[in-house]
């Protein structure tokens, strides 16, 4: 419990040192025209690594260089459009330090993220962000906790900032997700998921005992009214329930047109996958049926086919 409200409190301790120097690292990393790269070693390079992955997947091209390694040649990754982010939390790391001649002889502008507003590494920045803690949450206060969960969402607010300055939406991410459950709602089409064959239809006159076998066919919960082409109604598992339980006597001598809604909730093929979620979660229904843009029944979507 202690360490969850140490590490809270880190994060809130952060709030009253932000400073101009805040607004200026987002007008950087929004106005570069290279690319954004993030530097460190040890946790500080872990975490240089997440902030990095965030970032790219929000809109901002990054990535991650540890700073032994472009002290060694992968500095040729780097170039003079380019907007470097160096995280220490000292503030004092000789292998990080060693990295930064070569960024300033390249004029290449740099952010620092440490500790100490008065470190070698805040001293060379183009701006500083601190993530001083009073304390690590680690009962020695030695292994890096506190400070490491500042400096995580030290980056988070720097990507959340730039989502809004990008004005970077769902669609926009979905982009960066094409594998994820979020961008095959927001790419992909109602048609490339719906059941398009053995589709449930009837009319008007079918007994319910048929209509029950129609449902049967899919595991949608719904059978289709069809009158000369056109969708006059629908026919839910939820409807011959109450029509069960409400009119026993005369169930079996019931129709279609009995218990079938007539305005029943419609989609094109061709609407998004999220379209179809909104509206089912509005409606709190599990299934829709799915036209042709000439109204034309082609299909039924439910609700575990846009998860």
């Amino acid at each position: 419990m202690k360490c969850f409200k140490d590490e809270a409190q880190a994060i809130l301790d952060l709030i009253p040192q932000l400073t101009d120097d805040f607004d200026k690292a987002v007008e950087l990393i929004y106005n570069c025209k290279g690319r954004f790269v993030i530097t460190g070693v040890g946790k500080s390079g872990h975490i240089g690594a997440k902030i990095a992955a965030t970032l790219a997947s929000t809109g901002t091209p990054s990535f991650f260089v540890n700073a032994l390694d472009a002290y060694h040649g992968d500095l040729g990754m780097i170039t003079p459009e380019d907007v470097v982010m160096a995280i220490s939390n000292s503030g004092n790391t000789d292998e990080l330090l060693r990295f930064i001649p070569l960024l300033i002889e390249r004029k290449i502008p740099i952010i620092g993220m440490s500790g100490n507003p008065e470190s070698l590494l805040a001293q060379y920045s183009t701006c500083h962000l601190n993530i001083a803690v009073d304390h690590e949450a680690c009962p020695l206060n030695l292994a890096p906790t506190s400070s490491t969960t500042a400096s995580i969402a030290m980056g988070d607010a720097l990507a959340c900032a730039l989502i809004e300055v990008r004005h970077f939406k769902p669609q926009d991410f979905a982009m960066f997700h094409p594998g994820g459950s979020l961008g095959k709602r927001l790419l992909s089409k109602v048609k490339d998921f719906m059941v398009s064959t053995n589709l449930p239809v009837v009319s008007r006159d079918d007994k319910i005992s048929d209509t029950i076998i129609e449902i049967s066919k899919t595991k949608q919960g719904i059978a289709v009214a069809i009158d000369n082409g056109k969708i006059v109604g629908v026919v839910t598992d939820g409807d011959i329930r109450r029509a069960m339980q409400k009119r026993q006597d005369e169930f079996f001598n019931l129709t279609v047109n009995d218990i079938m809604s007539t305005s029943p909730k419609t989609i094109r093929e061709t609407a998004k996958l999220n379209e179809a979620e909104k509206i089912m979660r509005h409606y709190n229904i599990h299934s829709l049926v799915v036209t042709d843009d000439h109204g034309r029944f082609t299909g039924i979507i439910d609700s575990f086919s846009c998860i």
